[in-house]
């Protein structure tokens, strides 16, 4: 009980590999929850129940009704859209689209786009092209008004509130994160600087192996309450009381490596800094002054504390406003919403050397920055990554954003990377064309 629950937890994150490790259906069709009936009735039967206190939530194929109800399953808070209306994305769907084709990185046989997205477990998909929807596509129980995790996505946009609260002078990249988090003194994040954290190439003794059920990813899952605790488990329950506990390993600022704690601890220091937990300063900054849709929510922790390192919850349209207004520059619905300079920094990338690193075989010359991914490629490329296949795909030279929900059993990016990057750059390359 104990190897099954940690693994669970640890899965919820960004890197999971429990869920590899099942078997998954021929093909994505016949995993779609609607077709398998998954939590239909009042009440559902029993052998169709998705439970959160043992783990199923997050079997394959369980997970691709979970991950559309996430808030029926776990705490969450609301990061309130505000009273406003709502921003219009106006449409100019293509028919053309689904039948654009590439080669996966690596070689093979072509795929479609349309191809692309089945094989992905694609579970909602939207283009813009110059601000208006060119594409849009839902399976299974999405729909435009129904929510999806977003996994690491989650990361992104806690990372640009931190940059606007660096533009304002408000926090200093260049301190050490003590200097504004003194709980964090004696633990591995003390003497890292801001700038560090939010690029994550701090040097910590905190291992993100998902394959390991006693591995620091798993114990902090449990701390943050992303799982089911096994019995007897006594340890910390929230994430402010998992961090402190952190040690260093090796020197600060050496590379570029991937660790979800250190987005807790961006969230923390926008927490310290504004004096409000860090989803109601999204909502205040970022969500009530897009006119979007709906409200979103985050997983909060026992104490309240948002997950910022993975817990949001939205909808695809408004995913896709935010990813719009990432590409202007910052400004969207008649207002700068995040300033021009914060942006244009952001995509300016961090180092490719200390991304090299971490050894990410498909994504050469990429580097990380404020919790962004940074392509560095012709079109200037760069996006918002969560496990399963979560994204927000920003291409300022095709004026395009893609934004997708996925429900993969294979978590990791790298698993398909191979498809979805080509994928995204053919149909850059056709909305450039104009055929």
């Amino acid at each position: 009980m104990r190897r099954t629950a940690a693994l669970l937890v640890g899965a919820l994150l960004l890197t999971c590999a429990s869920a590899q490790a099942q078997q998954a259906p021929s093909s994505p069709a016949d995993s779609d929850p609607v077709k398998l009936g998954w939590m239909q009735g009042s009440p559902p039967p029993p052998e169709k129940r998705i439970l959160f206190r043992d783990g199923s939530f997050f079997t394959f194929p369980r997970l691709r009704w979970s991950f559309a109800h996430i808030r029926e399953l776990m705490p969450t808070a609301a990061i309130a859209r505000g009273p406003g209306s709502v921003s219009p994305l106006p449409k100019a769907l293509r028919k053309d689209l689904d039948g654009v084709t590439f080669t996966p990185l690596g070689g093979g046989a072509a795929m479609s786009w349309s191809q692309a997205y089945e094989a992905v477990y694609g579970d909602a998909v939207l283009i813009l092209h110059k601000g208006r929807i060119v594409y849009e596509r839902y399976n299974g129980v999405m729909g435009p008004d129904q929510p999806h995790i977003a996994f690491s996505v989650t990361k992104s946009y806690f990372g640009t509130l931190a940059e606007m609260l660096i533009a304002e002078g408000k926090l200093d990249e260049t301190a050490l994160v003590s200097r504004y988090i003194p709980e964090l003194s004696g633990s591995g994040f003390g003497d890292a600087t801001v700038r560090q954290v939010l690029d994550m190439t701090t040097g910590l003794a905190f291992s993100e192996d998902y394959t390991n059920p006693d591995a620091d990813i798993a114990k902090f899952s449990l701390a943050v309450g992303a799982g089911p605790a096994p019995p007897g488990y006594a340890g910390p329950r929230a994430a402010y009381d998992y961090l402190p506990t952190v040690p260093k390993k090796g020197a600060h600022g050496e590379g570029f490596t991937y660790r979800s704690v250190n987005t807790e601890v961006v969230g923390w220091l926008i927490a310290k800094i504004t004096g409000k937990l860090p989803h109601v300063v999204l909502s205040e900054r970022i969500w009530s002054r897009m006119g979007m849709e709906h409200d979103a929510s985050i997983i909060v922790d026992s104490a309240g504390t948002p997950f910022t390192a993975g817990g949001l919850n939205l909808t695809l349209r408004d995913m896709a406003r935010f990813g719009e207004m990432i590409r202007r520059g910052g400004r969207f619905n008649g207002q700068q919403i995040v300033p021009a300079a914060v942006i244009a920094k952001i995509r300016t990338g961090g180092s490719p050397g200390d991304f090299a690193k971490a050894g990410y075989k498909l994504l050469p010359g990429w580097s990380y920055k404020s919790q962004w991914w940074i392509s560095h490629n012709a079109h200037g490329a760069f996006n918002a990554r969560g496990v399963h296949g979560q994204t927000i795909y920003i291409d300022p030279t095709a004026e395009m954003v893609i934004v997708r929900f996925a429900s993969n059993p294979r978590a990791t990016n790298s698993s398909f990377d191979g498809i979805s990057l080509p994928a995204y750059q053919a149909i850059a390359e056709r909305l450039m064309g104009g055929k």
